[in-house]
């Protein structure tokens, strides 16, 4: 797929099929996130696949975001060990954007493999954290739901560009 193709057509998707995810696909989405832009390349993050149904199950009663069966969570974790307020009192902020940007990659990937997926944050950290064993200064920040689509949502409504963009200043159009 072309990188426009995949940006334009790429959906949140929420249910899901009970097709598990192929190993290769998995390693894949896991490169391109590890590939994300990271400020001054700090790349203080860590990824963590649970596939195991069991798990996966207690893993949805912790986290009310995921909606449906995924075949697969990515929990994307932030290294706040490397976090230094006194340095840099944005650092925090900085490590949570390039986890974004981790998390689009890892989006894309899925939806140019055939796979769906859906950002998620609503669910319990410190509960998480502890179901799956991720040490104290791992600090599990984005959940992203994956797995082979039901079927294809319909694209919603964007805002039009000059409601959105400027040139120059404030208000005044591109």
């Amino acid at each position: 797929m072309e990188t426009w193709q995949t940006i334009s057509t790429r959906r949140s998707i929420r249910e899901f099929t009970n097709e598990p995810v192929p190993a290769q696909s998995i390693q894949k989405m896991l490169t391109a996130a590890s590939m994300a832009a990271s400020g001054g390349n700090l790349q203080a993050w860590s990824f963590l696949v649970v596939q195991d149904p069991h798990r996966l199950q207690m893993l949805g009663a912790l986290a009310p975001g995921i909606i449906g069966k995924p075949q697969a969570v990515f929990v994307l974790c932030i290294d706040i060990s490397q976090e230094n307020p006194e340095k840099d009192p944005w650092s925090f902020q900085y490590m949570s954007m390039s986890l974004g940007a981790a998390m689009q990659n890892l989006l894309l990937t899925a939806h140019d493999l055939g796979l769906g997926a859906c950002p998620v944050a609503s669910f319990h950290q410190k509960a998480v954290q502890v179901l799956l064993n991720i040490p104290e200064h791992m600090l599990p920040f984005l959940l992203v739901a994956a797995g082979f689509p039901k079927y294809k949502p319909v694209a919603p409504a964007r805002k039009e560009l000059d409601q959105i963009c400027f040139a120059e200043s404030w208000g005044k159009p591109l």
